[in-house]
């Protein structure tokens, strides 16, 4: 081989790991790992989860700002929480959620900001529930922290109430 072509292709082979690395580098901070609708049966609930999995450590101030899409409708359940560096995982949980319905796909975005709102990364996803909100008891079947039955379903040990829930869910 001519020394001319050898320094080419050792110019070459020198480029090619920062190239590729260049590539690498997509501007993900965090991946989304998991995602489950859980139905707690004995608190009577239903809530998204989520985990994230950074790719980087996380940086000092940064914020997850999750937007839930509200089964009941309405406006939009959001919640605001801090990441700490150091975790090796982030878990999301929503507020409690009512009106799920079986097999529907429900919308979450996940905004990475700093702690002055400049969005680092956004993920969205959606959520669809293997059931329906009606399989829950009325109410939690336990209450305090000896989980003595519940006052409010006495006489009713199937858990429903005459009134159901409470809550007036939209025309599926």
């Amino acid at each position: 081989m001519h020394e001319p072509m050898r320094k080419s292709w050792l110019a070459v082979l020198l480029i090619l790991p920062l190239a590729l690395g260049a590539c690498r580098d997509s501007g993900k901070l965090f991946e989304l790992s998991g995602r489950l609708m859980v139905f707690n049966y004995r608190e009577a609930k239903i809530t998204y989860v989520m985990t994230l999995d950074p790719i980087e450590p996380i940086g000092e101030g940064q914020v997850a700002v999750t937007t839930f899409e509200n089964p009941a409708g309405g406006a939009s359940l959001v919640i605001r929480q801090k990441l700490f560096p150091g975790h090796k995982k982030v878990t999301i949980e929503s507020p409690p959620l009512e009106c799920v319905v079986r097999d529907r796909s429900y919308k979450v975005g996940i905004r990475i900001e700093r702690q002055d709102g400049t969005l680092l990364q956004a993920i969205d996803t959606t959520m669809i529930s293997s059931q329906d909100q009606n399989m829950l008891p009325d109410r939690p079947l336990v209450v305090g922290p000896g989980y003595q039955p519940n006052p409010e379903l006495a006489g009713h040990a199937d858990g429903r109430l005459p009134g159901g829930r409470g809550v007036t869910c939209p025309a599926a």
